[in-house]
């Protein structure tokens, strides 16, 4: 699925959603997607190619760049941006199946249309539904933050690596390029994510606030 294809859906399913979880949708698309799509691919595109080792020791290079970048972090941001959206997605699956069990009891032409444009209240199986997504969201938020930290060793990108591995003669020099900003860039998407969880939290916290007050 494309980018703009995803972004129809979420902002379809995000209709129903509360004035945070617009907010959510913004930062999501504006701040990680564009800016994964328009920036930091560009920036890792010379990622294994500017990997340099000081040996000509055959496949060396490669071991040790496999050892370092595991993953690719656009990869795992990726990845990420799906698992974080699909969450969203149940509730316009929810949505759907009740638009199309009251179509079969609407007969009238504008009482369909109206059925198509209508707002559904967050409430009885639609407010759980929605409450599971948000918790998915944050389950997924924290998760690949997690193993983004635990992989890398942090969100700081060096400048010098060291790789003993075989087929390496001996403990040899690698460097990254661009350290200084991929680092800015890591950090960036580190920090948009982390607002995002805060903005998951607080859509949690007043859903739950208004259902318990309702």
């Amino acid at each position: 699925m494309s980018w703009p294809a995803l972004y129809t859906q979420l902002v379809g399913a995000n209709r129903h959603s509360t004035s945070l979880g617009k907010v959510w949708l913004s930062v999501l698309f504006i701040f990680r997607v564009m800016v994964l799509v328009v920036a930091a691919e560009s920036v890792w595109g010379d990622e294994q190619s500017d990997f340099t080792c000081n040996t000509l020791q055959p496949g060396c290079e490669n071991v040790c760049y496999d050892q370092f970048f595991p993953v690719s972090h656009i990869r795992l941001w990726c990845l990420q941006l799906l698992f974080v959206s699909t969450p969203t997605l149940l509730v316009a699956m929810y949505v759907a199946f009740r638009n199309h069990r009251d179509k079969k009891r609407l007969l009238q032409e504008v009482e369909l249309e109206t059925l198509k444009r209508r707002r559904l209240p967050i409430a009885g199986a639609l407010w759980w539904t929605y409450a599971c997504s948000l918790v998915f969201r944050l389950l997924f938020e924290g998760g690949f933050m997690y193993a983004l930290y635990v992989v890398y060793d942090g969100f700081h990108m060096p400048r010098l690596v060291q790789c003993d591995q075989w087929p390496c003669p001996n403990l040899v020099d690698c460097f990254i390029s661009r350290p200084t900003e991929k680092t800015i860039f890591t950090v960036f998407m580190a920090t948009a994510s982390s607002i995002c969880m805060v903005l998951n939290m607080a859509e949690l916290a007043y859903i739950i606030a208004k259902a318990v007050t309702r």
